[in-house]
């Protein structure tokens, strides 16, 4: 019993209440100040205010929206897109106080909702939204060569679960 000395007993008793109080503390810090970006992982009905100029009509837009914490990555597609279109995300972009910010190049043939000719000219764009109440999202969509901006209302769209098989043997 020699081995217990009370130097070594009292010097891992602080040590193990210094953990304790050092996680309790940063635990407290987490839950109070330190909250998830809200979810926006989906597909959204882009209404658009107005034409864009650079089209001779335009439809509605699908922007369709992949989230990993406060960073984005998008793709706009025409709005009678199948769910099931794996598209390239073309936009990259961040999320900071209820605001997004996604930027990057779209093919003028989706915002015109035209065939895609084979060699479709890419527009560099930027998209600015705030986020309002339920998941919907009002902005403006600047496109390069535009001299104005496009105001929008973004909509979350209902996407039909895909049934799932039972597996009964």
């Amino acid at each position: 019993m020699n081995h217990f000395k009370f130097k070594s007993l009292a010097f891992y008793g602080v040590a193990i209440i210094s953990v304790l109080l050092l996680f309790k503390t940063v635990s407290v810090y987490g839950e109070n100040n330190l909250k998830a970006p809200p979810p926006l992982n989906g597909r959204y009905r882009l209404t658009l205010a107005e034409n864009l100029p650079i089209c001779e009509k335009s439809d509605t837009l699908t922007l369709n929206i992949e989230q990993s914490g406060i960073y984005l990555n998008a793709s706009v597609l025409p709005a009678m897109a199948n769910a099931d279109i794996d598209e390239k995300h073309s936009l990259t972009g961040i999320l900071r106080n209820q605001q997004l910010n996604l930027s990057g190049k779209v093919g003028r043939s989706i915002l015109c909702n035209i065939p895609r000719p084979q060699n479709d000219p890419l527009n560099s764009v930027t998209i600015q939204m705030q986020l309002v109440d339920k998941g919907s999202m009002t902005g403006q969509l600047t496109v390069i060569g535009i001299p104005q901006t496009l105001k929008f209302t973004a909509v979350p769209e209902k996407v039909p679960e895909k049934s799932q098989k039972s597996n009964n043997h």
